[in-house]
């Protein structure tokens, strides 16, 4: 079986998504790729996560190709090739269905880069793509356009994607993602919070 560790690694990753609230049923999908094979192990299609193996894994490529699997490919692989093909730092990738993200998904707003953390670990605001259908060409091709140099983009009523080194740096991005829109939410029905760039000069770069 190909790549045994990294298959255990997705696989841990996609549980602890839905453990901690970042996806219902069987939604959500996670990826890790090995650049110099060219090739991504990403979680099959509609599995539950409580029943999920990392024999139940997918190895294919960035055009599609299942290499290794005997299940089918998340429907949102093309998403994740985008970003691998669009990006060289880009190693792991996490699409989460997270609550409060989600909520501003579907008024096609970003959340506001209103927390040093927010600013720190996701490059600032987290930008909403067009929307597209699930799993379709545009769909991957409009998250990597709008993704730019940042960690993470919203998909217009859909979800939230983020990206990192490795698809664990993925998740904790996720993590940021939802606590800052969970916190931009609590601030919006108080008032009218100001971003980062309004308040300082002198941000931080990311980590």
């Amino acid at each position: 079986m190909r790549y045994p560790d990294l298959r255990k690694r997705v696989t841990a990753v996609a549980r602890k998504a839905y453990d901690r609230g970042l996806v219902a049923a069987t939604s959500g999908n996670y990826s890790q790729f090995d650049r110099e094979a060219g090739l991504m192990v990403i979680t099959p299609s509609g599995l539950d996560y409580g029943l999920m193996a990392p024999e139940d894994l997918v190895v294919l490529d960035l055009a599609g190709h299942v290499v290794e699997g005997d299940l089918p490919p998340s429907s949102e692989w093309r998403l994740h090739a985008h970003l691998y093909k669009m990006r060289r730092d880009i190693g792991g990738v996490a699409h989460t269905h997270s609550p409060y993200a989600t909520a501003f998904a579907t008024l096609d707003r970003p959340i506001p880069n209103l927390l040093i953390e927010l600013q720190m670990f996701c490059g600032g605001a987290v930008n909403v793509a067009p929307f597209a259908l699930p799993g379709s060409e545009e769909l991957g091709e409009g998250a990597a356009r709008t993704i730019g140099d940042r960690k993470a983009v919203l998909l217009s009523h859909h979800g939230a994607v983020a990206v990192g080194e490795s698809v664990e740096d993925a998740l904790k991005v996720a993590f940021w993602v939802e606590d800052a829109a969970r916190i931009a939410h609590l601030a919006l029905t108080i008032g009218q919070p100001r971003e980062l760039e309004e308040v300082s000069k002198d941000l931080p770069a990311e980590y």
